[in-house]
């Protein structure tokens, strides 16, 4: 027979997962079939609309933070995992150098455009570029390269002495015109009919100009054009979207018994600043019996402000006066996501292209196991 169907209290408490002094308990997911005699958790739609949240934190175009509610640990790293390695992004693949007199070698040179993160047109990066095939041996390369395929750039800068700099100067970029090569410097060619895309405040250009590619002395010259490719992240870091793409579980901290006077302002410098607060004991808990707060009116009590705050150093466990008194854990199914995106996609864009291309799998998924039953 089944049994009595759990309480909300107890589903509550199989959500967190407990932060002990040596070690981390109660880690298995238990929300599948079988894991609990007599309860059925088969996945139903429904339930899941019902407990599933998003809520933000932060949005900026350049940082995102926010929570991922009632999802399984599986489904959360997967978003992340997609938004490191499979949305596309433009980054330059190919350097031509025609002359390069600078104290940074060629391949090095190359790396560092190559990681350079540009923007553009949201409709032509999306649309209008397509993918870039290399051609088989033997092939002319130049049969490869299209306006909806390629983009073109070019870099020339030659360090040359400053006539109008002061006696007795010292620094270069004021003893010389073009001492230092800044992201800026590189020129954006449209062929094709990339301008109809790429014009104007749309045009492809560095996310930050003042990324410093190399240092010039008069005489030295850096003379290159470079071709850029889309790509994902899964190819090559440079085409990844973000910076950092990370997540945390909740924190949960669950003050037992009162933590009152000194104990309490030692127990808030266990905490990052902000996760403990400090509030006067009132005169009506001084006046209950068995609160803990007997005699203790306008003493300082410990509080739980903002346990999102807390990186979980476990440092209050250390210490004998707070044992006993507090519980720690992380919630399992409460993810706090931290997006960092480098500028060719909005932050919050990228986690809605993690979903649609989540969704894309499924779907192929799907039809692969129809196609293995025919």
């Amino acid at each position: 027979m089944p049994r009595k169907a759990p309480s909300q209290e107890e589903l509550e408490k199989r959500k967190i997962i407990s932060v002990n002094a040596e070690n981390v308990s109660d880690v298995t997911s238990t929300d599948y079939p079988g894991h609990w005699p007599g309860e059925d958790h088969a996945w139903d739609l429904d339930f899941f609309r019902s407990n599933l949240r998003i809520e933000f934190h932060q949005n900026d175009p350049l940082l995102a933070s926010f929570s991922l509610i009632g999802v399984d640990a599986s489904i959360a790293n997967a978003f992340r995992r997609i938004m490191i390695a499979d949305i596309p992004t433009l980054a330059v693949e190919t350097v031509f150098i025609n002359n390069n007199t600078s104290v940074i070698q060629d391949e090095v040179l190359s790396h560092r455009l190559g990681l350079i993160p540009f923007r553009g047109s949201r409709e032509g990066l999306d649309k209008f570029l397509k993918w870039w095939k290399r051609p088989a041996d033997g092939a002319d390369p130049n049969n490869s390269y299209f306006d909806y395929n390629t983009v073109k750039l070019s870099l020339h800068v030659e360090c040359t002495f400053n006539d109008d700099a002061a006696p007795g100067e010292t620094d270069p970029t004021r003893l010389y015109h073009n001492a230092h090569v800044y992201a800026r410097d590189i020129v954006y060619e449209p062929i094709g009919r990339q301008d109809r895309y790429f014009s104007g405040p749309d045009a492809i250009a560095p996310v930050h100009p003042d990324i410093l590619i190399a240092k010039l002395r008069p005489g030295q010259v850096i003379d290159l054009s470079m071709h850029m490719h889309k790509g994902v992240g899964s190819d090559h870091a440079k085409f990844s979207p973000v910076a950092t793409a990370s997540y945390r579980l909740l924190p949960t901290i669950d003050i037992l018994s009162p933590i009152v006077g000194a104990d309490a302002e030692k127990f808030a410098r266990c905490f990052p600043p902000g996760v403990i607060a400090l509030e006067k004991v009132t005169r009506a808990e001084a006046a209950q019996r068995g609160t803990g707060y007997e005699g203790r009116e306008g003493e300082p009590k410990a509080v739980v402000r903002d346990a999102m705050r807390d990186t979980v150093s476990r440092e209050c466990l250390r210490h004998d006066e707070f044992r006993g008194k507090v519980k720690l854990g992380r919630r399992r199914d409460h993810f706090i996501y931290q997006v960092e995106s480098t500028g060719q996609w909005e932050s919050d864009a990228i986690f809605l292209e993690a979903v649609a291309h989540l969704k894309e799998k499924a779907m192929r998924l799907e039809q692969q196991v129809v196609n293995m039953v025919r």
